[in-house]
Formats: structure tokens, C-alpha cells, sequence
């Protein structure tokens, strides 16, 4: 995997910090990138199919339609203020994730599992939750506006303050 910053230089350190590199629309499916630093980094469009980014560090990393997300594993990463929209996240292993403040409007979130992870104030408007696994999540004043939770298991997971409205309709969550 080849990963260029912003003057064009190529970033080969297996451990260097590729913050604010610049990987709009490349093919990352399948690679390891745990415990990297990826803070700031432009991954629009980028396919990140299988992709393992466990601990990694994208706090602020532009993931907007990064529509290949699939079946990755981010177990205990940082997504804190990142940019989710429209992403593909089905089945994607989110556990333990931090996605406070994450804009994660039109995502689709079908089949993740996102066990005891950190929403805190996320954006989950049109968010498809379809399956998934919100065990012990911290959604306390998330939108989840015309989400789809469509047998999505919130056992435990703290809904206070979380916002739901079915077009005109807010919905009791908590």
C-alpha cells in the first residue's frame, strides 16, 4: 500500500503518522492499518472493505461516502468528529468505538456491531441501524431522526437527551 501526503511524498513507515495524508478514492480494502494515525486524513470515496483500523486514530478524518466500509474492523478506534455521511458500515465491527460528535447521517449501519461504543452527540438522521448490535452503546443527545432501527438490540445502551422524530413526530425514547 502506497499512501502520498499533501506535497506528493510517499509515506512507507509501517508506524509513521499519515495524518492529513491524502487517499481520497483509494483502495485500502483489506489492509492493516492498526493503530495508525489517520487524524485529519481525506479518505472521501475511499473502499476500506475489510479494512483492519483497530485503535486506530481518524479523530476528524474525512470519511464522506467512503461507500466500501464493509466488514471492517474498528474495534477501540477514534472517530471522534468525523465525517460519516452516506458511508457503508454494514456489518462492520464498531465495538468500543469513539464516535462523539460523528456525523453518521445516511450511513449504513445494518448488521454492525457497535457494542459499548461512544456516540455521544452523533448525527444518526436517515442512519440505517437495520440488525444492529447497540449493546451498552452511550447514544446520550444523538439525532437518530428517521433512523431505522429495525430490530437493532439496545439493551442497556443510554438513549438520554437522543432525539427521535418520524417525519413530524418525535418518538419517546427514554
Amino acid at each position: 500500500m502506497i499512501i502520498m501526503n499533501r506535497t506528493g511524498s510517499v509515506i512507507t513507515d509501517q508506524y509513521a503518522s499519515v495524518a492529513e495524508a491524502i487517499a481520497a478514492g483509494a483502495n485500502l480494502s483489506y489492509a492493516n492499518l492498526v493503530g495508525a494515525n489517520l487524524a485529519g486524513a481525506d479518505l472521501t470515496e475511499a473502499n476500506l472493505a475489510g479494512v483492519d483500523l483497530t485503535e486506530a486514530n481518524l479523530v476528524g478524518a474525512n470519511l464522506t461516502g467512503a461507500n466500501r466500509f464493509i466488514r471492517a474492523n474498528l474495534t477501540n478506534a477514534n472517530l471522534a468528529g468525523t465525517n460519516l455521511s452516506g458511508a457503508n458500515l454494514a456489518y462492520a465491527n464498531l465495538t468500543n468505538v469513539v464516535l462523539t460528535g460523528a456525523n453518521l447521517s445516511g450511513a449504513d449501519l445494518a448488521g454492525a456491531n457497535l457494542s459499548y461504543a461512544n456516540l455521544l452527540g452523533a448525527n444518526l438522521t436517515y442512519a440505517n441501524l437495520t440488525n444492529a448490535n447497540l449493546t451498552g452503546a452511550n447514544l446520550l443527545g444523538a439525532n437518530l431522526t428517521n433512523a431505522n432501527l429495525l430490530y437493532a438490540d439496545l439493551t442497556d445502551a443510554n438513549l438520554t437527551n437522543a432525539a427521535m422524530y418520524l417525519g413530524n413526530r418525535r418518538v419517546a425514547l427514554a
